[in-house]
């Protein structure tokens, strides 16, 4: 098991229709196959986090390259997100 957790800041205001788009447009993440688990936590100090839980290093590959994946990444992520810190976990 592989779990992906990416913590985030945006560009946009808080509470804005720009921040809110940008949200909704991520749950395409949790569509693609594979994404086992999505949560969204405020408890760092960025605003926003996603947690998902891959069976094994094929899922987790499939993905990283899946087109909805390398859209939102290249057309939201990319130009919306103002600093991340990515951290993926497997068991010991």
């Amino acid at each position: 098991m592989i779990r992906h957790t990416v913590s985030f800041t945006l560009k946009h205001a808080t509470g804005s229709g720009a921040e809110r788009d940008f949200l909704e447009a991520a749950l395409v993440l949790a569509t693609i196959p594979g994404v086992e688990l999505r949560q969204v936590s405020a408890k760092t100090d960025f605003a926003f986090g996603f947690s998902m839980e891959f069976a094994d290093q094929a899922a987790y590959d499939a993905y990283n390259v899946h087109p909805a994946h390398v859209a939102f990444v290249r057309d939201r992520w990319v130009p919306e997100v103002e600093r991340f810190q990515e951290l993926d976990y497997i068991a010991l």
